[in-house]
């Protein structure tokens, strides 16, 4: 069974994709970048993008019902890999409380969609947790 999750709580597609599709249990996200779903505009610097991603992630997760302990893995997409340290802060602090982590990809890219530096792609498994 495929079902398409939509939630108000993150910006929507800016392309001919969905926020997330769940099917047989397992959510999963289309990458997220850091758009403010009030504004439809993209957050200024690095951290703002990043703060911005997992807050869009973790509103989608909520719609689907599903939780940060669900997640089993998450790939990042960065344009500056020196940002790393920054990512890192940014990622604990959105997994506190997490155990034990999802499994994790991080790729350093030449450029992401609308001039972004960061880029977050999810799957969750209900049963994870």
């Amino acid at each position: 069974m495929r079902k398409e999750v939509k939630s108000s709580g993150a910006p929507k597609p800016v392309g001919p994709y969905s926020q997330a599709l769940e099917v047989n249990g397992v959510l999963y996200l289309s990458g997220q970048i850091g758009i403010d779903p009030e504004t439809g505009k993209l957050k200024e610097g690095f951290k703002e993008q990043a703060l911005q991603v997992f807050k869009n992630i973790e509103n989608i997760l909520s719609s689907a019902g599903y939780r940060k302990e669900d997640i089993v893995r998450i790939t990042v997409y960065v344009t500056d890999v020196a940002r790393f340290k920054d990512l890192n802060e940014i990622y604990s602090s959105f997994l506190e409380g997490v155990d034990p982590k999802p499994t994790r990809v991080t790729v350093g890219v030449s450029e992401l969609p609308l001039g972004a530096q960061i880029e977050v792609e999810v799957i969750a498994i209900k049963e994870a947790s």
